[in-house]
């Protein structure tokens, strides 16, 4: 999905979210709960394809950055949710 589309989506159900630059194809969706925001949600599988594809990283390259850079980045209450697998 490219950013125009998750933009339109977003537009259509009349919501806003968070989104991280450089992963779209790891968007799967949005989470949403009463009384919260809506939260984009990436596959951390895909986001370390990602960055092993386009930026020629390694696993353990791409792990440290997703880590430091992703789920160790509080944005505010709409900082994206990373779904991870039960075994890395």
């Amino acid at each position: 999905m490219t950013r125009e589309e998750i933009d339109q989506h977003l537009q259509n159900i009349g919501e806003e979210a968070l989104l991280m630059d450089g992963f779209d194809e790891a968007l799967i969706g949005f989470s949403k709960r009463i009384n919260e925001p809506l939260l984009a949600v990436y596959k951390w599988q895909r986001m370390v394809q990602i960055l092993k594809n386009r930026d020629k990283m390694t696993y353990e390259e791409a792990v440290e950055y997703i880590e430091y850079n992703c789920i160790g980045a509080w944005i505010g209450e709409q900082t994206p949710i990373i779904v991870m697998p039960r075994e890395l």
